[in-house]
């Protein structure tokens, strides 16, 4: 069983950073793809970025490239987002999410994820 506990979500202002953490315990090798999604009130959930565990392939937002960075701790399993620039349209519930597999047309369709986190709060002030 796969679980996921995200963190370092908080409150900032309009062009500040925030990095999240996503600890992964249970089975998760290198055949699985990462990822952070998002969802704001009242908005469908959307991609972020994800990874593909095997070769460290990264996809992203357009929305956010260029200013958020996923990265991953291989030996702890962890995952982290580092997000530079945040601007209030950012704020939104941060969700860790898993799933094994590499499947490029699709890193960031939240359908094709199995395993998902709690969620973190991110809240951007102008």
């Amino acid at each position: 069983q796969v679980q996921l506990v995200e963190s370092g979500g908080g409150s900032v202002q309009d062009g500040g950073s925030l990095r999240l953490s996503c600890a992964a315990s249970g089975y998760i090798d290198s055949s699985y793809s990462v990822g952070w999604f998002r969802q704001a009130p009242g908005k469908e959930r959307e991609g972020v970025a994800s990874i593909y565990r095997g070769v460290g392939s990264t996809y992203y937002a357009d929305s956010v490239k260029g200013r958020f960075t996923i990265s991953q701790d291989n030996a702890k399993v962890t995952l982290y987002l580092q997000m530079n620039s945040l601007k209030p349209e950012d704020t939104a519930m941060y969700y860790c999410a898993a799933a094994r597999g590499h499947f490029p047309a699709a890193a960031l369709l939240s359908t094709y994820f199995d395993y998902w986190g709690q969620g973190t709060q991110v809240t951007v002030s102008s």
